[in-house]
């Protein structure tokens, strides 16, 4: 059956967010695909799925940007079936030792990263209490783990998606009494997004794919983990 499926951070044709969006609309999906300003990426795409393709401009470090995204997407879905919460925003100097990196950078990653999901997470719940089975799926990463944290660098990324799994933590706990409403948050693994990862182990178009077989299999789970790897395996918090 059809969904009406939102997907942030889609704007770069290389990386996962439009990977996703490119496999949601293979199944016949409807997709809102949010950039956080005018792009030409989706132009083949719209083409391709004129029916079922919306573009949305949505900066989800802004309340009234996710609020106005809001009310272009009611306009053209009564519900939403998924949201992937992908955007990601990281320091200048993220890949800085933790004794060198400047903490002022913090408060934004933070805010795109962490706040942004449950900015959208908020603004959305009217139509995702309106599906049969709503996911919301967080994309955060093996660097969010406290246990596993092995790092020196890339500490407000490192900070960010740890918030972000606490954010997951928290929601689910709110939605415990809603039935239809499940939310979980996914360490998507290391993929070739960019010139400079080549060595990655994992293609975008065919990790997408992964990735969204497994959405489907935890849609219904409420009992599961919360945190879990590309492979479905717990990942330490």
């Amino acid at each position: 059956m059809m969904q009406n499926v939102l997907i942030t951070g889609t704007g770069r044709p290389q990386a996962l967010g439009h990977n996703l969006v490119r496999r949601y609309l293979e199944q016949g999906d409807r997709v809102f695909a949010c950039v956080r300003g005018e792009t030409d990426a989706f132009d083949a795409l719209l083409r391709e799925y004129p029916e079922q393709l919306s573009v949305v401009v949505m900066d989800v470090g802004s309340t009234p940007s996710v609020r106005d995204a809001f009310g272009q997407v009611s306009a053209k879905a009564d519900h939403l079936d998924t949201i992937i919460n992908n955007a990601v925003t990281t320091a200048p100097d993220c890949q800085s030792h933790v004794m060198e990196a400047d903490p002022d950078y913090f408060a934004r990653s933070v805010n795109v990263d962490a706040a942004g999901p449950l900015r959208v997470i908020q603004a959305f719940y009217p139509l995702l209490k309106k599906s049969e089975a709503a996911l919301v799926v967080n994309i955060s990463s093996e660097a969010g783990s406290i246990g596993a944290c092995y790092r020196t660098n890339m500490t407000d990324y490192a900070v960010a998606k740890a918030a972000l799994n606490m954010v997951t933590k928290t929601v689910f706990n709110a939605w415990k009494g809603e039935d239809n409403l499940n939310i979980l948050c996914v360490h998507p693994g290391w993929m070739r997004t960019n010139e400079g990862n080549r060595e990655a182990p994992l293609i975008p178009y065919d990790h997408a794919e992964t990735l969204r077989r497994l959405f489907e299999a935890r849609r219904r789970v409420k009992d599961g983990d919360l945190f879990i790897t590309y492979a479905g395996e717990a990942y330490p918090w």
